[in-house]
């Protein structure tokens, strides 16, 4: 019989080693422990057997010097495969790094090694209630500096590769089925009910539990039955504002549209001259309790990468997430994946156009996608872009946002002599910092 798993995300701080010793101190099934951790010494480790009493630390397996969702991904299988054969053990947690994707570890239990011995649960993200009130809810650009300890940055090849820390903390709100909003000891029943709203928005598909110091009974985290791989892959709330566009105003075609794409890419129009709700068009609207606004943006025209990058450094302040694909002037090849969180914003290539491959291919993979909408001069080419903010004024983004798209006489303009900060490589990424 497989054995049941809880992936357990949050940043560092959040409360993710209080709340999993509390577990295992009132739980009476026997659960066995990941722990994962980037530093030279596992201190999340040292943690759990110093609250637990496992003096002997056989209980605890850890995994230092790397993160579990990449280059030791291999080593999560073999060490978890290996812990089921000389174990007898009811449930198994694995409590992330603070800058681990929880994504790729999920599908590890799903489709990789360890998906034989083992059956994926649940997967949970820990927020620390105060800590996103400063950072998401407010506007509050300054917020982290308040912090009780500090955060590593991720490891990353150079300063420009680094994934922002604010981006990771919202991939991982983003796929889960269960957030713990932790700390709420910290904030106002106002400031709670806030946060858990934003976070209803940003993940619509995750049960919400608020709690203080980590106490949560433990059937919200074992044998809940939460995860489901589609599901969860496909629920963050700026993927189901764009969902929601395409079913209300456009065609709408599968997340494989461009070779190795992570994130999926439908609806296409014409220029934003053309477009059939311009400059009126549709908003979708989450409850606007606490004045949450969901929008979408689609344009087939480029983005100068000059005019567009100086607009990403001036984004709003009450702008909490903006991520889609992009189309930028001489990248005609690369379908770039901007990602805006906290205070950052990155731009990375995560596929390619089908138009820039050859006639054959691109009849090959529009054969196989009859819906594919398709423009004769440009392709599949588009830039489509969910947006999420708190009382901000989506028309006035929009606006700035067009104003970065090609000018008549620039399109007819030999496009690679723009200077063009923008990735190139399948998966390298550039960072653009708010320049506030």
């Amino acid at each position: 019989m497989s054995v049941p798993v809880t992936i357990l995300c949050g940043e560092l701080g959040a409360g993710k080693t209080t709340l999993l010793s509390g577990l295992l101190e009132s739980s009476d099934r026997e659960i066995a422990v990941l722990v994962n951790d980037v530093g030279a010494v596992n201190v999340d480790a040292d943690l759990v057997e110093a609250r637990t009493d496992l003096t002997t630390g056989e209980d605890v397996l850890a995994l230092e010097n790397g993160c579990i969702c990449c280059s030791l991904g291999g080593e999560l299988s073999r060490s978890v495969i290996q812990l089921w054969k000389e174990h007898d053990f009811d449930y198994l947690v694995v409590e992330a790094s603070g800058v681990g994707e929880p994504e790729p570890i999920a599908r590890q239990f799903v489709r990789g090694p360890a998906g034989g011995p083992y059956d994926l649960d649940a997967v949970v993200t820990v927020v620390d209630a105060r800590r996103f009130y400063d950072r998401f809810a407010t506007g509050n650009a300054e917020a982290n500096a308040q912090d009780e300890q500090p955060i590593p940055e991720p490891q990353g090849p150079d300063d420009t590769g680094s994934r922002p820390l604010a981006d990771l903390l919202l991939e991982q709100i983003e796929f889960c089925d269960l957030l713990v909003v932790n700390k709420c000891d910290l904030v106002t029943d106002a400031e709670r009910d806030r946060v858990v709203a934003l976070l209803e928005t940003l993940q619509p598909r995750a049960d919400v539990v608020t709690t203080e110091y980590g106490g949560i009974d433990s059937s919200d985290l074992l044998e809940s039955e939460r995860f489901d791989l589609e599901a969860a892959a496909d629920s963050a709330g700026w993927k189901q504002a764009i969902k929601t566009a395409d079913a209300t105003g456009a065609h709408e075609h599968g997340q494989d549209a461009h070779e190795d794409s992570h994130d999926g890419h439908a609806t296409t129009y014409d220029d934003h001259t053309d477009h059939p709700d311009y400059p009126d068009h549709d908003h979708i609207h989450p409850p606007e309790r606490y004045g949450i606004q969901i929008d979408t943006y689609h344009r087939r025209r480029p983005f100068h990468p000059g005019r567009f990058t100086a607009c990403l450094e001036s984004l709003p302040d009450n702008l909490v997430r903006a991520k889609g694909l992009c189309w930028i002037a001489g990248r005609e090849q690369q379908a770039v994946t901007m990602s805006f969180a906290g205070s950052e914003t990155t731009l990375e290539v995560t596929g390619r156009w089908i138009a820039s491959f050859s006639d054959e291919r691109q009849e090959a993979y529009r054969q196989s996608q009859p819906d594919l909408p398709w423009d004769e001069e440009w392709g599949d080419r588009e830039t489509r872009l969910a947006l999420i903010g708190r009382n901000i004024e989506m028309d006035d983004l929009s606006a700035r946002l067009d104003d970065c798209l090609l000018t008549e006489s620039e399109l007819a303009a030999d496009w690679s002599s723009f200077e063009n900060p923008a990735p190139t490589g399948m998966g390298e990424t550039v960072t653009i910092p708010d320049g506030d």
